[in-house]
């Protein structure tokens, strides 16, 4: 590989240091009370700095006041990204609660309330969800309605079909499941660890089955680790600080990369696979934390986001092995794509491990104002006040 193929697949690789974040997520609560929906509507800060260019001095640094001078345009996206029909019919939205913002397991979101009033008493509650259509196709939101004393949650994608909640039976299913499968295709982070652990693994021997063997032990291990933390934290069982769990990620990253380049772990690497996965699932588990689900109603969603995050890791494992199967005894292969691939992801992963450990944020402003002057949301995702 020489200088110049190296700068190239350099910068093809630097998207992948904004990707490698937690996925952009938003949270909505509805609460139906007869004619009345009162609405919550977490965005993250990061998010909206991106669209509105909120940090007016442009010193890198999101502090609340220029948050709270843009709230007139926050709203207004607000009201763009989301609105509300009862039975079919629109219901008109009231004006925004007071400016707040609470902390999620990722940062800091604004959190706006309002109440809608619609037609006639509620029956069947249809949000239309279109926040970030045109500029972020990978956002979601997830939303979770509260009807009669029982609560239903979903994945929304901004712009596709719209769901309709009536007399509320639970999560749904489907939807956790698709979320599953997208957080894993868009992580990066994760995707970057397994093909490291992947590169050197289709050498295990010049036939199949047991490179297959390989392979399957080394998933196994990655799928049995990540399944566990997963639940503990989706339980909130076991609660480690984010930025710990994001920076431990990173440098598995980094050790599983250059692992390949001056070898550390020759035996038994599924072991290593599954220390570090233990941590990859605490990373997984910010978006069911964040939904608001109560605890007897996270089984459902749970085994969903759990097999949608396995079939979307099957899905990678296959076509790897499938795409470098012809080329694993070429020079090409153990030159370019296992040295020259292992390097790269351990350059990309020290920039991430940098970023996280030392809290730089590469391009988007951070929030760095006193808790004391913020007005923080009460934790209750369906209170709609402050403290």
């Amino acid at each position: 590989m020489n200088a110049r193929h190296l700068l190239i697949a350099c910068l093809g690789l630097l998207p992948l240091i904004a990707q490698a974040h937690k996925p952009s997520d938003a949270y909505v609560q509805l609460k139906v009370e007869g004619a009345i929906v009162a609405q919550r509507f977490d965005i993250a800060l990061r998010d909206l700095e991106r669209e509105l260019a909120l940090d007016a001095d442009d010193d890198g640094r999101l502090t609340w006041g220029e948050v709270r001078t843009r709230w007139a345009d926050i709203d207004r996206l607000s009201l763009q990204g989301l609105s509300v029909q009862a039975d079919g019919a629109p219901c008109t939205p009231g004006a925004s609660g007071t400016p707040q913002l609470d902390e999620h397991s990722d940062g800091r979101y604004a959190v706006l309330t309002r109440r809608w009033t619609c037609p006639a008493p509620v029956r069947s509650l249809t949000p239309v969800y279109q926040l970030f259509a045109q500029s972020d196709p990978t956002h979601r939101g997830i939303v979770r309605v509260q009807q009669q004393g029982r609560g239903e949650t979903a994945v929304l994608v901004p712009g596709a079909a719209t769901r309709s909640f009536g007399a509320a039976t639970g999560p749904a299913f489907a939807g956790f499941v698709a979320e599953g499968v997208h957080h894993i295709l868009i992580g990066s982070d994760h995707i970057l660890f397994l093909l490291a652990l992947l590169l050197p693994a289709v050498l295990a021997s010049p036939r199949l089955k047991p490179v297959l063997a390989e392979v399957l032990r080394v998933v196994t291990a990655f799928t049995v680790a990540h399944s566990i933390t997963l639940a503990l934290a989706a339980f909130d069982l076991v609660n480690p600080p984010s930025r710990w769990v994001e920076s431990v990620i990173a440098a598995s990253v980094v050790f599983a990369a250059l692992n390949n380049l001056v070898p550390m772990v020759r035996e038994g690497r599924w072991k290593l696979t599954f220390a570090f996965g233990l941590v990859h699932g605490f990373g997984f588990a910010g978006a069911l934390k964040d939904a608001g689900l109560a605890q007897g109603a996270l089984a459902l969603p749970l085994l969903g986001f759990n097999l949608g995050v396995e079939l979307g890791q099957l899905a990678i494992v296959a076509f790897f092995v499938t795409t470098v199967w012809a080329l694993r005894a070429t020079r090409f292969y153990r030159h370019v794509l296992l040295r020259g691939g292992s390097a790269l992801i351990v350059l990309v992963a020290v920039l991430w491990l940098t970023e996280r450990a030392f809290d730089i944020k590469l391009g988007v402003a951070s929030v760095e104002v006193a808790s004391a002057q913020i007005p923080w949301a009460v934790r209750d995702p369906l209170a709609g006040e402050t403290r």
